[in-house]
C-alpha cells in the first residue's frame, strides 16, 4: 500500500517546519466497499452486522513495513457487501485516515464470514 492520505502528507511535510508528530498508540484497518480518495472521501465502511475496525501490528521498517500478525475482523452477522478497498486509521472509530489502497481481489463478506489479512498482506512503503 502506498497511497498516503492528504492528512498524513501534511503531517510529513510539517516535519520540515519542525512540527512534532505524535504517533498513534494503535492503528486500525478499515474495510470499504468503494474507492477511497486521498482526502478520505469515498470510503464506505460496512455498518452493523458485527463490523468493527481491527488493530494492526507492523514489523520494523525495512524499506517499508508490513503487518506481522494475522489481522482478523469480527465474524459478520449479516452482509458487509463486497470489500474492494481498505484504509489505515489512527482510531477505532472516526479518527484520521493515514493510508489507503485496493484489495488484491474483491471479497464478498456475508453472514458468518470472517475477513482477514494474512501477515505481510498490509504493506506501506515510501517511494
Amino acid at each position: 500500500m502506498s497511497d498516503k492520505s492528504d492528512f498524513h502528507k501534511d503531517r510529513i511535510v510539517n516535519l520540515l517546519r519542525a512540527t512534532t508528530i505524535t504517533a498513534p498508540a494503535t492503528v486500525y484497518a478499515a474495510l470499504s466497499t468503494a474507492l477511497i480518495n486521498d482526502d478520505g472521501t469515498g470510503i464506505i465502511e460496512p455498518v452493523g452486522n458485527g463490523y468493527a475496525r481491527t488493530a494492526i501490528v507492523f514489523d520494523a521498517p525495512a524499506l517499508g513495513i508490513a503487518n506481522n500478525q494475522l489481522v482478523t475482523f469480527p465474524q459478520a452477522s449479516g452482509s458487509w457487501g463486497t470489500i474492494t478497498h481498505f484504509a489505515i486509521f489512527d482510531a477505532v472509530t472516526a479518527g484520521n485516515m493515514l493510508y489507503h489502497d485496493s484489495v488484491t481481489a474483491p471479497l464478498a463478506v456475508g453472514n458468518l464470514d470472517t475477513a482477514r489479512f494474512q501477515p505481510g498482506d498490509l504493506t506501506v512503503s515510501e517511494q
